[in-house]
């Protein structure tokens, strides 16, 4: 089953693509050339711009010296990854822009307003981060390269003037911040200090500003009961030591138990010496199967039995460790139990004295400690002020601004090659656009895609006229072509009658008529041409003779078929002209004497081709395609749009015409490379002229009882 056109529709290969490129390079160099004129005028035309720029060091503010000789660190912005975006920005910011404008004066200067100008300077204001270093680079563009120069530094300067601006605010907050906490911690430390009296004027207690409490008259008599109450405070810390420790190493697995024991600071702690060897040889066991050694390995497993005594021991050690925890906590319990014993036996009033010391040394502790903490903030306040006041550059210019000497944009050579290169793209591209939308017939497969009929040959472009050369052409060989498919394409031998018809004019079917009329008769067929174009007829200019007699007249009057038909200086080749014009082609060829004619001069000669208008838009072309037996349709390469051709074989068609095939004209092999193929064989086999053979005129085919009828008079009219 035949396949829709649109479903025989093939993608293209690499090489298809290449031959759309040769097949509209004059496209191609077209668009190119205009798009790089483009690009030369306009960059004649812009303005020349002068660049100046500066380098500047950025880093975060610092402390470099310590007025108080403690350890130091920065109270600016660290460098972040978004450090240097952030700086541009500040650079690039209203605020800096609007110091430069103030400065320079550009309002008056560039006589426009402020927004105007600020928005020029975000336009020709550039940053960016050397590569490798912390250094930023302030470009500026400009026509005037002494504007250039000029807004380079003062955008260098007003950066710095508001950056030092902005981090003098912060600094003098910070230590706005700090003033009011130490006027709040001194408060606070008063009112600690009140309390503090308070307690020692009621309790009786005297300060003296150090850990020592003092008494007046009864402190003597309360010593012994003061010592012991520190006597079981201390052994109840050591009771509740004892017991916080036992109780970890009940309750930490075997790992984390090693590390907790080792970590205790007893007397005969056997764990703390052991695991660290412990540890080392597991380090060592890793690394000997890190080095490749496998688990039983020799070695691998000497140290494994060592780590695993070591590992014995450490059991054994936290075993021994928690009995004499468990002990001491024993015989702390006992002195405990005593000296609780010892403690209520003093005065009833050793309690009460003793509950007393404790709210003082509370309030004591309080009062040091806040006041201890105001002394901290006040050096730290200290600090900030002396900072504050102490000199900090953090931008430093390395590089000042220069003059342009010579003008940076536009980019000639950068401008002309992108020029090139757009045009290059966009010729291709509209080749390609081109191409897609080009429905002509390119190539053999859309004519038997789309018709459903051979090709009967390809003719290469600029083909002349046969018989006016030497013979020897190698484009005869592609007219021999068309002569042997012609042969082998038609079903009945007796189908001699050929009309060769095109969809236009200018498609070269005259041109392809004569020349296979002349292969025809050169291979020994007797042929005859008759011009039946009675719109422009044509073939009478090939052999310059007269048409003012010819076809018209026969069909018009009652000359004789001798009368009409002419010999040409070629062998067994004839013409019939096509006579005067008529008004009434169409009419004049539907009769019944043209086709008694064609019935005729099929019986006398071995060929009839007959020269036809273009069948689209006249209906001479489908009258004749009517009256002979078969149709050749002449199709110029790339030239008629596809559907015009098939509305052509089906205008031969609707007639009861039979279109026997396609000549395919006027092909550049040279650029359509899918073609040479056809013809690289013409001139390697052409015959050398020494080795052609004259050509008997005779023929199998030619009928042996019809005779041509040119005489010996009609001759000589051809000269």
């Amino acid at each position: 089953m035949n396949q829709s056109p649109q479903q025989q529709e093939a993608s293209l290969h690499a090489i298809d693509y290449w031959q759309v490129i040769k097949n509209r390079y004059g496209i191609i160099l077209l668009t190119l050339l205009l798009v790089f004129m483009t690009a030369s005028v306009i960059t004649y035309v812009m303005p020349k711009r002068y660049e100046s720029f500066a380098t500047i060091e950025v880093k975060p503010r610092e402390r470099t010296i310590d007025p108080l000789g403690g350890m130091m660190s920065s109270n600016g912005p660290t460098m972040t990854p978004q450090f240097f975006g952030t700086e541009f920005e500040k650079i690039k910011s209203r605020n800096a822009l609007n110091r430069v404008i103030d400065k320079l004066d550009l309002t008056s200067k560039w006589s426009t307003d402020r927004e105007t100008v600020l928005g020029i300077l975000k336009g020709i204001v550039g940053t960016q981060n050397i590569r490798g270093t912390d250094l930023i680079q302030i470009t500026v563009r400009h026509t005037s390269k002494e504007d250039a120069k000029d807004i380079t530094d003062e955008v260098s300067r007003s950066y710095r003037e508001y950056r030092d601006e902005l981090e003098g605010k912060t600094q003098d907050k910070g230590v706005n911040e700090i003033r009011k906490a130490v006027r709040l911690q001194e408060d606070k430390v008063e009112e600690r200090r009140k309390v503090l009296t308070t307690i020692s004027r009621t309790k009786d207690i005297i300060y003296y500003g150090d850990p020592e409490i003092s008494r007046g008259n009864g402190f003597e008599e309360d010593s012994e009961a003061t010592h012991a109450l520190n006597s079981w405070v201390e052994l109840e810390d050591e009771r509740m030591n004892l017991e916080s420790q036992v109780q970890n190493l009940l309750k930490y697995d075997a790992e984390a138990l090693l590390i907790y024991a080792a970590g205790l600071d007893l007397p005969d702690n056997i764990i703390k010496t052991l695991y660290p060897h412990y540890l080392e040889q597991m380090r060592q066991i890793e690394g000997l199967k890190a080095s490749g050694l496998g688990n039983q390995h020799p070695t691998v497993l000497s140290n494994v039995r060592i780590m695993e005594r070591t590992k014995e021991q450490l059991d054994e050690g936290v075993v021994n460790l928690r009995s004499r925890l468990q002990g001491n906590v024993e015989l702390v319990k006992e002195r405990l139990a005593k000296v609780e014993v010892r403690k209520r036996q003093t005065k009833k009033d050793a309690l009460e004295r003793s509950i007393d010391t404790t709210d003082y040394v509370d309030a004591k502790r309080d009062f040091e400690t806040d006041q201890a903490l105001l002394e901290q903030m006040k050096i730290k306040l200290m600090t900030e002020e002396i900072v504050s006041e102490l000199p900090n550059e953090t931008i430093i210019v390395h590089e000042e601004a220069v003059m342009g000497a010579s003008p940076v944009s536009p980019d000639v050579t950068l401008n002309l090659v992108l020029g090139a290169v757009v045009g290059l793209v966009f010729g291709v591209g509209i080749a390609f656009f081109l191409e897609y939308l080009d429905t002509s017939v390119k190539s053999l497969e859309d004519v038997e895609r789309f018709l459903q009929v051979p090709v009967l040959a390809v003719i290469p472009k600029d083909v002349g006229v046969l018989h006016k050369q030497n013979g020897l052409s190698p484009d005869a060989e592609a007219y021999r072509i068309l002569r042997t498919n012609i042969e082998f394409n038609r079903k009945n031998p007796e189908d001699n009658a050929i009309t060769v018809v095109s969809g236009g004019a200018g498609e070269g079917k005259s041109t392809t008529l004569v020349n296979l009329a002349y292969i025809c008769a050169q291979g020994g067929y007797t042929t005859l041409m008759i011009d039946a174009d009675l719109r422009r007829p044509r073939l009478h200019t090939f052999f310059d003779i007269n048409n003012s007699v010819g076809l018209t007249n026969f069909l018009t009057t009652e000359l004789m078929l001798e009368d009409v038909i002419l010999q040409t200086p070629i062998d067994n080749l004839y013409f019939m002209p096509s006579g005067i014009l008529p008004m009434d082609a169409a009419g004049v060829l539907n009769s019944r004497r043209m086709s008694e004619l064609i019935q005729d001069v099929k019986q006398r000669f071995d060929l009839v081709l007959v020269d036809s208008p273009p069948i689209l838009g006249v209906s001479d072309a489908s009258v004749l395609a009517s009256e002979v037996d078969l149709t050749i349709i002449v199709v110029q390469h790339r030239k008629l749009p596809r559907n015009m051709l098939m509305r052509v074989k089906q205008a031969v068609e609707n007639v009861g015409g039979q279109v026997i095939g396609v000549v395919l004209n006027n092909v550049d092999v040279r650029s359509d490379s899918q073609y040479q193929y056809y013809t690289s064989y013409y001139t390697y086999y052409a015959p050398a002229e020494n080795q052609i053979i004259p050509t008997v005129a005779s023929n199998t085919k030619s009928k042996q009882t019809t005779t041509p009828v040119a005489s010996d008079t009609k001759e000589k009219d051809l000269y």
